[in-house]
């Protein structure tokens, strides 16, 4: 969505030492991305209509909801995004901005959750266009041992790679989490809404809770 956003001119990038950086408070439009939500966030009020279009347009995009409207889907929050989409069962939404990997940040290519604009979990990967990256890897954690400065940079760029995601409800009920119990720590009926699960949790460890 940051592409599209950049690629609309919403989006501001500053350039560091030849690399590329979100620059989310001078940026009209930007998007924080969660495996299949992402919250859109408009510096520029005046763009939300624009938005919304645009994001309905995008092929992997199921909902989209704004002001109100995110009260159906429990993100009705002060933190949550102006606008909230969610993917479809087959798709997820990355942070990547940049059009160009050999502009892409130094922390892309590494574990680093405190600087990504985003979930990314292709940190679950190695990236498999490098060859001997295990030896590779040995040699850069000698050098940290060392005590020389060095750059964990392992992780692909390649989204392609991960086949599965989370954070959407999925169509089919039968793919809905399944929650095993006391029969008095389970509220009547057969679905649970996710914002109880707390609820159920806790009294199931710590005994029923009165009230």
């Amino acid at each position: 969505l940051n592409r599209l956003f950049r690629r609309r001119g919403w989006l501001t990038i500053k350039e560091e030492l030849g690399l590329e950086l979100m620059d989310c408070g001078a940026s009209r439009v930007f998007a924080v991305a969660d495996h299949q939500v992402a919250h859109i966030y408009l510096n520029d009020k005046s763009l939300q209509a624009e938005v919304i279009t645009a994001l309905r347009e995008v092929e992997g995009v199921s909902g989209v909801y704004a002001g109100d409207e995110r009260r159906s889907i429990g993100l009705d929050h002060p933190h949550a995004g102006d606008v909230v989409a969610v993917s479809a069962d087959d798709a997820w939404f990355t942070y990547y901005y940049w059009e160009d990997d050999r502009s892409a940040p130094d922390f892309a290519r590494c574990v680093d959750i405190h600087r990504k604009p985003g979930y990314d979990p292709v940190e679950l990967f190695l990236d498999p266009e490098k060859n001997f990256l295990r030896a590779k890897i040995l040699g850069k954690l000698l050098r940290k041992k060392l005590g020389f400065r060095m750059l964990m940079d392992v992780v692909p760029l390649d989204a392609s790679l991960v086949k599965g995601s989370h954070g959407a409800r999925p169509r089919n009920p039968k793919h809905y989490p399944i929650i095993i119990g006391e029969e008095w720590a389970m509220p009547p009926g057969g679905e649970v809404e996710s914002t109880r699960v707390y609820e159920i949790l806790r009294s199931h460890l710590l005994g029923k809770v009165s009230g």
